[in-house]
C-alpha cells in the first residue's frame, strides 16, 4: 500500500502543474495515467503542434510544454504510475480514500484529483474491414511522429481543426496533400478553411469532397483509396499514407462509477474550490464544467492553484493557509532548492 497526501489522476498540463501547486504547500503526489509517457492528451494528440496562449511563453510546442513542466516539478520528486488507470475507489472510515489501478497496484491518499482530461477516450475510425490491417503503419488516427510523413503521399480524412491543422502543416513538406470531407461544410476554424482553399487554389493541395469506401493495397502496403464523390463517382486517390481525424469518443471510464455529480459526462464543481460533490475529491482541467468554463490550458492551471489551496485546509481542518509568494518567501524556496535573490527588494519596501 502506497500512502501519500495526495493522488492526481493524469499526467497531461494540468495535471502535472497540480503538482507544482501542491508542493508549493508541501504535499507530496502520486501521479497515475493510462498513458505510457507524460503529456495526457495534450501530447497524444498534437505532439507537434505550436501552442501561442500560455503566459510568457509566445509559442511551444505540446512536447515542450510538457518539458517545461517536468523541469518546474522536479524540486517535489513526485512519483509517476504510468501506462495504468484507477479502476476502484472506496472512501475510508477515517476519511482517505483507498485506490486500485488496473496493474493491482494499491494507494492510498487524503485526497484524489482527477485531471483526465477528456477522459479515456477512442478514435471515431474509418469503418472498413479492411482497415485494421493498415492502423498503426499507414492508417493513423493521430500523428506521432510528423518527421516520417515528409515526402510522402497522403490523404486526410475530416473536416475540424485537426484535419485543417495537419493538412496545412504537412501541405509544406509531403509529396502531396489531398483532404477528403463529406461536404462543403468543416467545423474547423475559419481562418484556416481559407487557408486551405488558397493552397488548393496554388495547386499545392487538394480537397475532394465525399465519402472513403475502400482501400488498395500491394501486400501490406497502401497504394490508394477509393473515394466516393457527391456526384456518385466513385474516384481512385493514390495515398502511401491516410490520417483520419473524426473525432473521439470521449469516455469517463471507472469515474463515472465513483457517484460523482456529472453533466454532459463532466464533473461538476464549485468554482471556489474545484471540489465535485465528493467531499476530498476535485476535478481540474477539461473534465470538469462550471458555469463559464472555459476548456484553456490556462484556465486548467487556474483550477489547479485553487484546488491546492483547498486540498490543503481540508487536510489540515482548522488549520489556516497562508498565501505566499516565491519571489519572497524563505518557506517557498526551500521547498523549491532555490536561493532567492534578494537585491532590490529593500529598494522595493
Amino acid at each position: 500500500m502506497i500512502e501519500t497526501d495526495v493522488v492526481i489522476v493524469g499526467a497531461g498540463p494540468v495535471g502535472l502543474f497540480q503538482v507544482f501547486e501542491l508542493g508549493l504547500l508541501g504535499l507530496k503526489a502520486h501521479v497515475v495515467d493510462a498513458m505510457p509517457q507524460l503529456g495526457g492528451q495534450c501530447v497524444e494528440l498534437y505532439p507537434d503542434k505550436p501552442i501561442y496562449d500560455i503566459p510568457a511563453l509566445p509559442v511551444c510546442g505540446a512536447r515542450e510544454l510538457i518539458e517545461r513542466l517536468q523541469q518546474q516539478i522536479s524540486p517535489f520528486a513526485p512519483q509517476f504510475h504510468l501506462g495504468q488507470t484507477v479502476i476502484e475507489l472506496h472512501a475510508q472510515a477515517d476519511g482517505r480514500f483507498g485506490l486500485v489501478t488496473s496493474t493491482g497496484m494499491r494507494l492510498r491518499c487524503g485526497a484524489l484529483v482527477i485531471a483526465a482530461g477528456l477522459g479515456a477516450f477512442e478514435p471515431r475510425r474509418l469503418p472498413l474491414p479492411e482497415a485494421a490491417a493498415f492502423e498503426g503503419r499507414t492508417l493513423h488516427y493521430l500523428v506521432r511522429d510528423a518527421g516520417a510523413l515528409t515526402g510522402q503521399e497522403i490523404v486526410i480524412a475530416g473536416g475540424g481543426d485537426s484535419a485543417l491543422d495537419w493538412a496545412l502543416a504537412l501541405a509544406e513538406t509531403a509529396a502531396s496533400v489531398v483532404l477528403v470531407h463529406r461536404s462543403q461544410k468543416f467545423k474547423a476554424a475559419p481562418a484556416s478553411v481559407a487557408r486551405m482553399h488558397a493552397l488548393c487554389a496554388e495547386h499545392r493541395m487538394q480537397f475532394l469532397e465525399g465519402d472513403i469506401i475502400g482501400l488498395d493495397a500491394e501486400g501490406s502496403a497502401l497504394q490508394a483509396l477509393r473515394v466516393r464523390t457527391r456526384s456518385g463517382v466513385t474516384t481512385r486517390v493514390e495515398a502511401q499514407q491516410l490520417l483520419v481525424f473524426w473525432g473521439l469518443h470521449p469516455k469517463l471510464g471507472p469515474i463515472a462509477d465513483w457517484g460523482l455529480s456529472l453533466e454532459k459526462h463532466q464533473l461538476l464543481v464549485d468554482t471556489a474550490r474545484f471540489q465535485t460533490s465528493v467531499p476530498g475529491i476535485y476535478a481540474v482541467g477539461d473534465i470538469n464544467t462550471y458555469p463559464g468554463k472555459k476548456k484553456l490550458i490556462l484556465s486548467g492551471f487556474h483550477e489547479a492553484a485553487l484546488a491546492a489551496f483547498a486540498i490543503k485546509e481540508h487536510l489540515s481542518p482548522g488549520e489556516k493557509v497562508h498565501l505566499q509568494y516565491t519571489t519572497t518567501s524563505p518557506l517557498l524556496h526551500r521547498r523549491l532548492h532555490v536561493e532567492p535573490d534578494l537585491s532590490g527588494l529593500d529598494d522595493v519596501a
